[in-house]
């Protein structure tokens, strides 16, 4: 394959999760606003509580998403790394979304429903950024390409090959051989 064929092929896949993400994370944005309106319309929960309850109810939807849908063809045989490094994350998100929020209605007194939702969407947007990075780069790891070389840029996280020596030697279903009497 030609060097400008495999940046085509990784752009491609790019591409891909980027909009799987959009998707889930899309799915995310309206649990989240609609559940921060609900909130702020039934209860006498302030402005931040509310949106950080909506936001935690939001977090549990997108890692069911991001999990059996965006990255279910990741590595998953550190699930309980994974999801502990989701949450934390995803919390180090929360903490830039709703302070925006935070800050543009106790910090500027901008208090009207129209604003509240406006800094809460843009909080959405800004943590996303950081939530995309952080998903894909620590949480939701890519498994290895069969034949990667040597001088793929490792993690710091075992020998160069780009992953740790237990992923890159983890076994595909297809090369797990059939127990007998099952076909």
């Amino acid at each position: 394959m030609t060097e400008r064929s495999a940046l085509r092929v990784r752009l491609a896949e790019l591409v891909r999760e980027i909009a799987k993400f959009g998707l889930v994370g899309g799915l995310g944005v309206l649990v989240n606003m609609g559940a921060f309106n609900l909130l702020r319309q039934t209860t006498d929960l302030p402005v931040v509580r509310a949106s950080l309850l909506a936001t935690v109810i939001a977090i549990a939807c997108n890692y069911v998403g991001f999990r059996y849908f965006t990255y279910r063809d990741r590595d998953k045989t550190r699930r309980t790394r994974e999801a502990t490094l989701f949450f934390v994350f995803s919390a180090a998100g929360a903490v830039i979304e709703n302070g925006i929020l935070y800050a543009a209605t106790y910090g500027f007194g901008w208090d009207s429903p129209l604003q509240n939702n406006f800094f809460k969407f843009f909080g959405i947007g800004v943590g996303t950024l950081f939530r995309f990075w952080s998903y894909r780069t620590w949480v939701f790891r890519a498994l290895p390409v069969a034949g990667e070389g040597a001088g793929a840029e490792g993690d710091g996280d075992g020998p160069p090959g780009g992953a740790p020596a237990a992923i890159r030697s983890q076994r595909t279903p297809r090369d797990t051989p059939t127990p007998a009497g099952r076909r």
